[in-house]
């Protein structure tokens, strides 16, 4: 069996109507004057006043940074530093999807620690205290909220750098699937197949362990039940507590196997087309499952037996025809056509992929070459 070194960081406080916990866990946590971080969508909404309310009412100043995109980059979280630096505050609430997640975090490492994101690129390189934090997610897609990761672009390069240190971790996550009712169709859509993609890579990566495997097949037992359903019935609080649960449940399996090359290919296209991370991945999961079967297509029939699935001879193949099944669901791309992506641009895209740190957490062995097939499959 796979050694691991398995140590929660981040206490979990789930349930309906959990985020009016928000100043009292934030007291616990020793919070004074806090910066929350929440993109500009849940400022209009409203949310980031209610936060504000709750922390004020436990005695505890706030206040906010909301000027970054859905793929924060190097300049954004070196503008959320300054503001953050100019406030003088002890601690950070990440409120929001997995950007304001990844802004967050972020802006910790570079205020605490000095630099910029790119000497934080890698994990372990934080070498003082980060501030005590707090994630509360409001879709059910990225899982950041428990992982010690922040995901920032190069602003210069717009390659996605993956920045971890144990001290990034958040100290709690505050998961209330009433905070996921209002967000719109297409939103939920995309968040929660990212978190799909998140049980199904973690549970076939080469780093896999026996926790991953027990958090990734619980996640995509959760969400692949689930994901029609809240498309369905946005209201149904019942399947949106198991896509918040199921996507956090996907994120610890991250923070223990990492991902794969769906994650490898998906990220230049968000660098080089602009195209939403999750709508990436919703193109490409399905064509490296089909090329990953070779090597772990028993992995594959695990979890389609998990959700009362015949896996069949040909696992990869119906678990790709399912996953494609739930991007109709979701109304997501099928191709990188439809992505607006050239055919002369694949080798360029496949050089890219070949680079990414989570290809070589592959469990088949992942080169330009294979993401050149893998593009071409897709497009």
């Amino acid at each position: 069996m796979q050694p691991f070194d398995f140590f929660p960081r981040t206490r979990i406080v789930f349930g309906e109507g959990a985020f009016a916990r928000l100043g009292e866990l934030a007291r616990e946590l020793g919070f004074t004057r806090t910066l929350i971080v929440s993109d500009r969508g849940l400022l209009e909404a409203g949310l980031v006043d209610r936060a504000r309310s709750l922390l004020d009412q436990s005695g505890i100043a706030s206040c906010s940074f909301h000027d970054f995109d859905p793929n924060p980059d190097t300049r954004m979280v070196e503008a959320g530093r300054v503001y953050a630096a100019s406030r003088n505050i002890d601690s950070i609430i990440g409120l929001g999807g997995g950007s304001s997640m990844d802004c967050a975090k972020g802006i910790n490492f570079v205020l605490t620690n000095g630099g910029n994101m790119r000497d934080y690129r890698g994990f372990g390189k934080a070498a003082r205290p980060m501030l005590p934090s707090i994630g509360v997610p409001t879709t059910a897609g990225t899982g950041s909220e428990a992982q010690s990761y922040a995901l920032i672009s190069d602003a210069d390069t717009h390659a996605k750098m993956a920045c971890g240190d144990p001290k990034a971790a958040f100290g709690i996550a505050i998961l209330d699937p009433r905070l996921t009712v209002t967000q719109p169709r297409a939103v939920a859509a995309a968040a929660g197949y990212d978190a799909i993609s998140h049980a199904v890579e973690s549970f076939v990566t080469a780093k896999r362990t026996s926790v991953s495997d027990l958090f990734a097949r619980d996640a995509w037992k959760l969400l692949e039940a689930h994901y029609e359903r809240v498309l369905e019935e946005p209201g149904d609080l019942e399947a949106r507590s198991a896509m918040l649960l199921g996507a956090h449940e996907a994120g610890v399996a991250i923070e223990q196997s990492m991902l794969g090359a769906t994650h490898a290919c998906a990220n230049p296209l968000t660098a080089r087309y602009g195209t939403a991370h999750a709508v990436a991945i919703a193109v490409m999961l399905p064509h490296v499952v089909r090329w990953n079967a070779e090597a772990v297509g028993a992995r594959y029939a695990e979890l389609l037996a998990a959700t009362g699935r015949d896996p069949g001879p040909h696992a990869g193949d119906r678990l790709a025809s399912r996953l494609e099944e739930l991007a109709r669901a979701g109304g997501l791309p099928r191709t990188l056509r439809d992505l607006g992506v050239s055919r002369a641009d694949l080798p360029g895209l496949a050089s890219d992929a070949a680079r990414e740190w989570t290809g070589t957490f592959n469990p088949r062995q992942f080169d330009a070459a294979a993401a050149l097939h893998i593009y071409e499959q897709a497009y």
